[in-house]
C-alpha cells in the first residue's frame, strides 16, 4: 500500500511509487493502438523496467517493423491480430449473446469482435488481460463504450467518472470528475464522490473529501448550493464512513486559516486531499489551470467505476503520460 499521509511526495516519488507498486501487481495491460508510436514507446519502457505484461493489437510484421524504426526491444510483449486470431470467432459469439438484446446481430457481432477496441476490451472481460488503456488515437467515447456495455460498471455506481492524482511539490491530491460526466445529476455526483473515495484508498490517501462549490457552508444561496448539499447527503448515504466537508470553497478546503473562519467545526475543512467539482467543466478547467501554472504532475484520467480496469488517455498524451497510466491501471488490477 502506497501511503502518502505522513509523507513528503514529489512528482518524481510518486511515479517511483507507482512504478514499484505496479512490479508488485504483476498484471497484464492490453494496448489496442499498437499503430501510435507514443503507445510503442511506452510499451519499450514499461517492459524494460519490468512494470506489467504487454500486450499489442495489430500485425506482428508491421509492428516489429516500427519498433525496429524506432529502436525498441518489443520482444517481451504479446503481439494478438484482432482480424485473425483464434479468439475472434470466441469472442464474436460471446459479444452476440450479451448485445443481442440490444439489437445486435450475429454479424454485427462478429464484425465487433474484429474491432480492436471490442477485441481488447473481450480480453479484459475473459480474464487474459488485467488491464485496457487506450485513447492516444481514439475519443474517449470510443474508449468507454465498449467497457460499458461488456464489463459494466461496479455494484452500486450510477455513472463511470474520470480522475486525476495532481502530484505537487510536496502534496498528492485526487480531482474529479475531470474527464466524462459533462452535467451529473446528484445521485452521479454522489456515485462519483464514492468512486473517488474508493480510488483515493486504493492509492494511499485517506479521503478527506471536499464538494467544491462558490458557497462555503451557508456563507452562500441558490439553486447550485442545494444542488452540491443534496449530492453531499446522498454521498455519505452511500459511504456511511465517509468524511466529507460540502458545500466548500477551494480556499476552505485547502487552508486551515482560512478553514477555521468558514467551517471551524469540520475535520475536512483545511486539509482536503480528494476535490468533487460539481461538473466536468469546473473539474477540466480546474485540472488543467492547476496543471500549467502549478507544474503539476497530472496523472490520468483514471476511470471510475468499472469493474474491471479501462483507462483512457488525451490524444495529445505524452509518452511518460501513457506510461504513468500503464502502472496506474496494472495497479488497479491488483486490487
Amino acid at each position: 500500500m502506497l501511503n502518502y499521509e505522513h509523507d513528503i511526495i514529489t512528482p518524481f516519488k510518486f511515479q517511483s511509487l507507482l512504478l514499484k507498486r505496479a512490479k508488485a501487481a504483476n498484471k497484464t495491460v492490453v494496448l489496442p493502438e499498437s499503430d501510435d508510436e507514443r503507445i510503442l514507446k511506452a510499451a519499450h519502457i514499461v517492459l524494460e523496467k519490468g512494470a506489467a505484461n504487454i500486450i499489442l493489437l495489430g500485425l506482428e510484421s508491421e509492428i516489429s517493423k516500427k519498433a525496429a524504426t524506432l529502436g525498441l526491444n518489443l520482444s517481451k510483449a504479446k503481439v494478438l491480430n484482432p482480424a485473425q486470431n483464434e479468439l475472434t470467432d470466441e469472442f464474436a459469439k460471446k459479444i452476440y449473446e450479451l448485445r443481442k438484446h440490444k439489437g445486435v446481430d450475429e454479424a454485427k457481432a462478429n464484425a465487433l469482435a474484429k474491432d480492436k477496441i471490442y477485441f481488447a476490451t473481450m480480453l479484459i472481460h475473459e480474464g487474459i488481460a488485467d488491464a485496457l488503456v487506450s485513447g492516444a488515437t481514439m475519443s474517449t467515447a470510443d474508449t468507454i463504450r465498449p467497457a460499458l456495455q461488456i464489463i459494466k460498471t461496479k455494484p452500486n455506481v450510477s455513472v463511470v467518472s474520470g480522475a486525476f492524482f495532481m502530484a505537487l511539490e510536496e502534496e498528492i491530491l485526487l480531482f474529479a470528475d475531470c474527464a466524462v460526466t459533462p452535467n451529473p445529476s446528484s445521485d452521479e455526483l454522489a456515485s462519483i464522490t464514492l468512486s473517488s473515495a474508493q480510488t483515493a484508498s486504493a492509492f494511499g490517501l485517506s479521503p478527506k473529501i471536499a464538494m467544491l462549490s462558490y458557497s462555503t457552508a451557508d456563507s452562500g444561496s441558490g439553486a447550485d448550493v442545494e444542488f452540491v448539499k443534496e449530492a453531499a447527503k446522498k454521498a455519505s448515504e452511500l459511504g456511511a464512513n465517509l468524511k466529507i466537508a460540502a458545500p466548500i470553497q477551494f480556499d476552505a478546503a485547502v487552508d486551515l486559516s482560512v478553514a477555521s473562519k468558514k467551517m471551524p467545526n469540520s475535520d475536512v475543512a483545511g486539509q482536503a486531499n480528494v476535490f468533487i467539482f460539481p461538473n466536468l467543466n469546473c473539474g477540466n478547467i480546474c485540472y488543467k489551470a492547476v496543471q500549467r501554472s502549478a507544474n503539476a504532475l497530472a496523472v490520468g484520467p483514471i476511470l471510475q467505476g468499472l469493474k474491471k480496469p479501462v483507462n483512457d488517455l488525451s490524444r495529445g498524451c505524452l509518452v511518460e503520460d501513457v506510461v504513468n497510466t500503464i502502472l496506474i491501471s496494472a495497479i488497479q488490477a491488483g486490487e
